[in-house]
């Protein structure tokens, strides 16, 4: 295992955090270049800046093999960023290269966190990148590691003193009781190397000795810079980052820029840095004032954010709780009354404002599609484009990181089993690249996923063979429907693929996509026609905590089913409306159409008096494509109900394949059975 300062234990989560944020830039950021043929200078300076972001960030950590493989791309780059017309010879190695190398440092990012992390060996692609950055240069191997490397050390160090009449004087302030001044000095120090070309700092390695904190609580922190634009580009920088106290510019005719400053700590010097500290609070920086520009976004620890979820499902249900108590039933409490519906609206606005914080959008989970088309489509020799739309849908966290493997797998299918080759597409008259799209829409309390393709198509008949070969096949052939066809390649160990690719054809794929749909509340269906292509809609919630959903009753006991499955409920007037199939199943008549009769009495086996179609109620419900109606007592009105996850010790009864996703707590304490209607369905 990599071992990690104790003092760095707490900056683990932002490394992780930051790190991987700045890959996915990076891989976006190939990815658009890699398209176009060419990359632009702000890209090559984006890439540098990432690269040498990163490589600082794991040398503090003490993470070695992210910091040396970082530092190997970063050389490259250096070597682009200074002689951009020697990127030509190697287009194609070099982003094959730096796409192995975020990989790479993904993966170890992933795993640092582990306990018993053990780090990977970077040195193959470390080996390789240096060998490239001698082609670029036209030098051996070894002579350009050495020379690459002092020049990125160079440019690290900021060590060009001929210039230093040019570099200006900051000292800065930290906020007081911020903790680990040297740390945020450091992390100070590396957002600004991304605009100044020298940079040096007095104490001149702060992340290296905590003991520093002292000096620079005492002195400040003083950096000596030369912008690359204008100071106004560092000072920026200083005033939007976090823990700033205050900051002053030094004249150069005050400026002393020695060591023995940070170690010289005599009392009237302190003394006179306050009083300096002081003046600069009131007016360089304001950063304490009304017109200081503080940063407005931060990041929170999603275990905390479901916490939080959980004491607000909670709140709701206490104050439903106190609002249903029996012991009021009867009682004229008008002041009572108005104290719950204040109260209620308060617990509402708290809850939209804890769902809107998980919120996040699809475009993250998006871009990420982009990699996989890209390496698939130069393993397979294919020409794919992938279209997005509506990115901007927001669904909460845990929900978008769930589907990321659906739509991974999806995506793989359509590409290695759908989408032709360019040969084949020219002779069928389709365009020599084959259309992947992702679009995503809000439809009242769900999304809406449609993932697409313009490929061959689901072939019914081969599909029908496969079931029949592997016995899946529950009814005669000819009544199979086209839907009911396609819903077979979901089931587990289904495959139309004749080999064994490195993609698919092993028989696993679309069930794991089924299930981890239907893991967080959602469903899919499919629509295909033979030659044009395949659209896999994938329905899921909003959020998995509250739900709004209809409370029914089947003799004593309560359901509640989401208000999002519900199309209308309905009372039988005409007893002629229900049929009798042969198999002893019920349908029901309306407007022409039939749909399937679920009596939840007999589903679950529960003792009611209303037996009879006209004595209860009818609810009709849907699922995908899929419409049924279930028949309970009565309909009990309408409530939010935090879902709670069933008990560890029921996970062997397979409640979920029985038709229940979960359970929540009543107002008056009492538990009610949520329905999952999809698995209903599916057992009827």
């Amino acid at each position: 295992m990599s071992a990690i300062d104790p003092g760095m234990e707490a900056l683990l989560e932002t490394f992780v955090y930051e790190s991987n944020t700045m890959l996915e830039q990076l891989d976006e950021i190939l990815l658009d270049s890699e398209r176009a043929q060419n990359i632009s200078h702000e890209n090559i300076d984006s890439i540098f800046r990432i690269m040498h972001t990163v490589k600082g960030s794991a040398a503090m950590m003490g993470f070695t093999a992210i910091s040396s493989l970082g530092h190997a791309v970063e050389d490259v780059f250096f070597i682009v960023r200074e002689t951009p017309d020697k990127l030509t010879k190697v287009f194609s190695d070099l982003f094959d290269l730096v796409f192995q190398s975020s990989d790479f440092l993904k993966r170890e990012v992933e795993r640092v966190t582990s306990s018993n992390y053990e780090e990977g060996d970077p040195s193959a692609l470390v080996e390789r990148l240096h060998h490239l950055a001698a082609v670029m240069k036209g030098q051996s191997p070894l002579e350009e590691t050495a020379s690459s490397a002092a020049a990125a050390k160079s440019a690290e160090a900021g060590s060009d003193t001929a210039n230093a009449d040019e570099l200006h004087k900051i000292r800065v302030f930290f906020e007081d009781d911020s903790q680990m001044e040297n740390m945020r000095a450091f992390m100070l120090l590396t957002q600004l190397a991304n605009c100044c070309d020298i940079l040096e700092s007095v104490p001149a390695h702060p992340e290296s000795d905590s003991s520093l904190c002292a000096d620079i609580i005492k002195n400040g922190f003083l950096i000596m810079c030369r912008p690359l634009d204008s100071l106004s580009d560092v000072i920026k920088i200083i005033e939007n980052s976090l823990n700033i106290k205050s900051y002053e510019i030094i004249p150069d005719e005050e400026a002393s820029f020695r060591a023995a400053e940070s170690s010289d700590s005599s009392e009237g010097k302190g003394e006179a840095s306050e009083a300096k500290t002081a003046g600069a609070a009131g007016g360089a920086s304001g950063k304490t004032g009304a017109g200081g520009s503080k940063q407005s976004l931060i990041s929170v620890n999603q275990a905390k954010l479901d916490m939080l979820m959980d004491l607000v499902g909670e709140i709701v249900t206490a104050e439903s709780m106190v609002a249903s108590n029996p012991d009021l039933k009867g009682l004229k409490l008008d002041n009572f009354t108005k104290s719950v519906r204040e109260l209620r609206k308060l617990t509402d606005e708290l809850q939209d404002v804890v769902m809107s914080i998980r919120m996040v959008p699809l475009t993250g989970t998006f871009q990420k599609m982009n990699r996989i088309v890209r390496d698939m489509t130069k393993k397979l020799d294919k020409k794919v484009e992938l279209v997005t739309f509506g990115g901007e849908t927001e669904v909460d966290k845990t929900i978008n990181d769930t589907i990321a493997d659906p739509f991974m797998h999806m995506i793989r299918n359509a590409i290695d089993h759908a989408i032709e080759s360019p040969e084949e597409r020219l002779a069928l008259g389709k365009p020599e690249a084959g259309t992947i799209t992702l679009n995503a829409r809000n439809a009242g309390g769900e999304i809406l996923i449609d993932v697409a393709d313009d490929g061959r198509g689901l072939d019914t008949e081969k599909i029908l063979i496969k079931a029949r070969n592997n016995g899946l096949l529950t009814k005669p052939e000819s009544e199979y429907t086209d839907k009911e066809i396609f819903q077979m390649i979901m089931l587990p160990g289904f495959s139309t693929n004749a080999e064994v690719t490195e993609y698919s054809g092993r028989g696993v794929g679309m069930d794991v996509v089924r299930k981890n749909i239907e893991k967080v509340g959602g469903s899919i269906s499919i629509h295909s026609v033979k030659k044009e292509g395949t659209t896999f809609t994938i329905k899921i919630p909003l959020t998995l905590a509250i739900v709004d959903g209809m409370n029914i009753s089947v003799g004593d006991t309560v359901f509640t089913l989401p208000i999002t499955s519900i199309k209308q409920s309905f009372n039988i007037t005409d007893p002629s409306q229900v049929l009798h199939n042969t198999d002893g199943t019920e349908m029901i008549l309306l407007r022409g159409e039939c749909y399937p009769i679920i009596r939840l009495h007999d589903h679950f086996n529960i003792a009611t008096e209303k037996t009879e179609v006209m004595e209860g109620i009818m609810i009709q419900v849907e699922s995908g494509n899929s419409i049924a109606c279930l028949f309970a007592d009565e309909l009990l009105g309408e409530y939010q109900v935090v879902v709670k996850p069933f008990p560890a010790f029921f996970n062997k009864y397979n409640l979920k394949g029985h038709g229940l996703s979960g359970c929540s707590i009543l107002g008056d304490g009492s538990i009610s059975l949520i329905l999952d209607v999809g698995n209903l369905m599916n057992l009827s």
